[in-house]
């Protein structure tokens, strides 16, 4: 069974609500849409307080070449542009919509019929997409029409859908395929289509041997896809352990998988790319699995961006009393949220709420040199020196010991015998060597 060569680890699954049906989620009273919902610059507001939206109706322009635009998620009036904290407790600029009703603006095509045909040419297609507002829908968000023109002179042979959903946990992107697998490879024939290659991907792991079935059997009417089962390792889902993993090419230290010929979509984009393209719809919801051992209710809800994760909450059943901390995304590289009354946004693919027990830490004690994180490692770094460097500020050395390499994955921390918080030490490093790499180019 295929899978990447350096590193990883196989923690426990967890998939709660693994086959639970698409539940719509209900509207928000409110709706807060952050500006920062993606990599890059800030988009700009093109609406006012007071003004009227309908949903899909743009609200912010995308503000740079790294950008993407914004849409209403609902229908209603605009009550204020205003401050709100993010899921990491920092404050940025939000679109606030008092929510009416939900009137779609008319251009989107609502129907489920589905819409195999795309006449549109490579720069009508990633057009459509950037006026869309599609990001990367696995956490990253990145603005999907930057990565369809890769720099002059480069050429990708090959388009990598990221059906992996590695994380434990979460499955909204298994349902997504169980639902919505045809659209998923019309989206990956027009993202070939627009990077002008002959061959597409899919990389599932076989814990999902449902979707793999599904697939393998919908693709026999779509020439040049092909989909590739793959061993369940984590982190499978990260580009370069992905790409190594489907067509065996390793993206060397420092580079981007395009240096290898090759482009990677998570499979939600591919979907969001379908829905942008043939159905004129921009991205303003998504799937978001919502679980925990004590939730009620766990499932994969559509919600609309903008909804407060409280709302969202309590769809699966509302908060349980034993619950000890909220992650948003998944339980390897999700982040903490400071409350639950921060938005969703579009990178949002989950909701995990643990219990005391589960997030209890263990004591810190000395590393014992057993070099478990160094086997771990999918990057094939040295965690447990790199957090000796980090503790002596030696950032040039951190440099040279390619911490910009490290894509927090957790697996450091997670085979550490002496719970000592590893990838706690190499984020901190990882900002300071990026200040120290910033200001040298200034």
């Amino acid at each position: 069974m295929r899978t990447f060569s350096i590193g990883g680890i196989h923690p426990p699954g967890y998939k709660l609500s693994a086959g639970k049906p698409i539940q719509r989620a209900a509207l928000p009273k409110q709706s807060v849409v952050l500006l920062n919902q993606q990599i890059g610059a800030l988009a700009v507001p093109v609406v006012t307080k007071g003004d009227e939206v309908k949903t899909g109706q743009l609200i912010a322009k995308s503000g740079g070449i790294v950008s993407a635009n914004i849409h209403a998620p609902v229908s209603g009036k605009i009550s204020k542009i205003d401050l709100i904290p993010d899921t990491g407790g920092y404050k940025h600029k939000a679109i606030f919509i008092d929510v009416v009703d939900d009137v779609w603006v008319d251009t989107i095509d609502r129907s489920d019929v589905l819409i195999k045909d795309c006449n549109l040419d490579a720069t009508a297609i990633v057009a459509k997409i950037a006026e869309a507002g599609v990001v990367g829908m696995g956490g990253a968000a990145f603005p999907t029409q930057v990565k369809l023109k890769p720099p002059h002179g480069k050429k990708a042979d090959v388009l990598i859908v990221n059906a992996v959903e590695c994380e434990p946990y979460l499955t909204s992107d298994h349902q997504l395929m169980m639902e919505k697998g045809e659209e998923i490879l019309v989206g990956t024939t027009i993202l070939m289509k627009a990077i002008q290659a002959k061959r597409g991907v899919i990389g599932i792991e076989n814990n999902k041997p449902d979707a793999i079935a599904h697939l393998k059997r919908l693709s026999a009417q779509y020439p040049g896809i092909e989909i590739i089962p793959l061993k369940v390792q984590y982190p499978q889902g990260g580009e370069k352990q992905l790409i190594e993993a489907t067509i065996g090419r390793q993206v060397p230290s420092g580079a981007f998988p395009i240096e290898v010929g090759a482009i990677v979509q998570n499979v939600a984009t591919v979907f969001a790319v379908y829905e942008a393209v043939q159905k004129n719809k921009p991205l303003f919801e998504r799937i978001i699995t919502v679980t925990g051992k004590s939730v009620s209710r766990p499932g994969n809800y559509l919600t609309r961006i903008g909804t407060p994760l409280s709302d969202l909450m309590n769809e699966a059943g509302g908060l349980p009393e034993d619950a000890a901390k909220v992650i948003g995304g998944g339980p390897m590289m999700g982040k903490a949220l400071v409350n639950l009354s921060v938005p969703v946004t579009k990178g949002c693919s989950g909701l995990l709420v643990l219990t005391g027990k589960e997030t209890l830490r263990k004591e810190i004690k000395n590393c014992i040199r057993c070099t478990k994180c160094v086997r771990a490692c999918p990057m094939g770094l040295e965690p447990y020196l790199l957090m000796t460097l980090i503790e002596h500020e030696e950032w040039g050395k951190l440099e040279k010991e390619r911490i910009m390499d490290c894509i927090e994955c957790g697996c450091c921390t997670y085979s550490c015998p002496s719970a000592r918080p590893l990838l706690d030490y190499l984020k901190i490093g990882k900002s300071k060597v990026g200040e120290v790499i910033r200001t040298r180019k200034k």
